[in-house]
C-alpha cells in the first residue's frame, strides 16, 4: 500500500476518529489510518529495536488497530497516541532485544562508520563519538522511563498523548522523564544528550 501524498489525501480533513467509527461499516475505511501514520510507526519501532524487527512489528500494530478499532474512543479526533500505545505494548515485548541492542551500540569500536541506528539514535550528537555512552546509558535506564522518554524524543508525542498512549497520568509521565533524564545526564557526567560534542 503506498501513502497519499498530503495533498492527495481525500480524507485530509476528516478526524481519524471519524475515519476509524467508518470502519465499523466499511473495513476498508481503515486503509487511511495506515497510510496516515505507518511510516510514523514504522520510523519508531525501527529506532527502538532496528529495521529488521521494525516491519513486523509496525505491520503487527496496525493489525492490533483494526482488531481493536470498534473499542476506539471516539472522542479522541487523533489516533495517533493510541497507535504509539500499541506499538510501545509490542515493543516492550521485544524489550529484551531493544537492551541488547543499545548494549551492542555501546561496545561497538568508534572507528567503525556507522550510519545506521546509533547516528539516529543520538540525533544532533556526533554519534561516532558519542554512541558509546548514549546507549550504555539508554540500556541503563529502566524499561517504562526509557519508554516515555522515546515517546517524547523519538515519537513526538507530547505529555499528555503518552499518557494517554500507556494509561497513565500524567503525573506519572513527567516523573518518569525526569528520572529517565536524570539517569541519562547522571550516566553522561551532567552533559544533555542533544549537547554533547557541540562547540560553543
Amino acid at each position: 500500500m503506498t501513502r497519499a501524498l498530503p495533498d492527495q489525501d481525500p480524507d485530509q480533513e476528516v478526524s481519524d476518529a471519524a475515519i476509524i467509527e467508518q470502519s465499523w461499516q466499511d473495513p476498508e475505511r481503515f486503509a487511511a489510518v495506515f497510510d496516515r501514520y505507518y511510516f510514523q510507526i514504522h520510523g519508531f519501532a525501527a529506532q527502538r529495536l532496528g529495521p529488521s524487527l521494525a516491519d513486523d512489528v509496525a505491520a503487527e500494530t496496525f493489525l492490533v488497530a483494526f482488531d481493536r478499532r470498534d473499542r476506539y474512543d471516539l472522542s479522541r479526533a487523533d489516533a495517533r497516541p493510541w497507535l504509539y500505545g500499541i506499538v510501545a505494548n509490542l515493543i516492550a515485548r521485544h524489550h529484551r532485544a531493544e537492551a541488547r541492542r543499545y548494549r551492542a551500540h555501546s561496545r561497538t569500536p568508534l572507528t567503525q562508520a556507522d550510519d545506521g541506528h546509533a547516528d539516529q539514535v543520538a540525533g544532533r550528537v556526533d554519534a561516532r563519538v558519542q554512541r558509546v555512552p548514549l546507549m550504555a546509558a539508554l540500556a541503563k535506564i529502566p524499561r517504562s522511563h526509557r519508554e516515555v522518554l522515546l515517546l517524547i524524543a523519538w515519537g513526538g508525542l507530547s505529555s499528555e498523548e503518552v499518557a494517554e498512549a500507556l494509561g497513565i497520568t500524567g503525573a506519572a509521565v513527567r516523573t518518569r522523564l525526569h528520572r529517565a533524564r536524570k539517569t541519562l545526564r547522571a550516566s553522561l557526567n551532567g552533559a544533555e544528550p542533544t549537547t554533547i560534542g557541540k562547540d560553543g
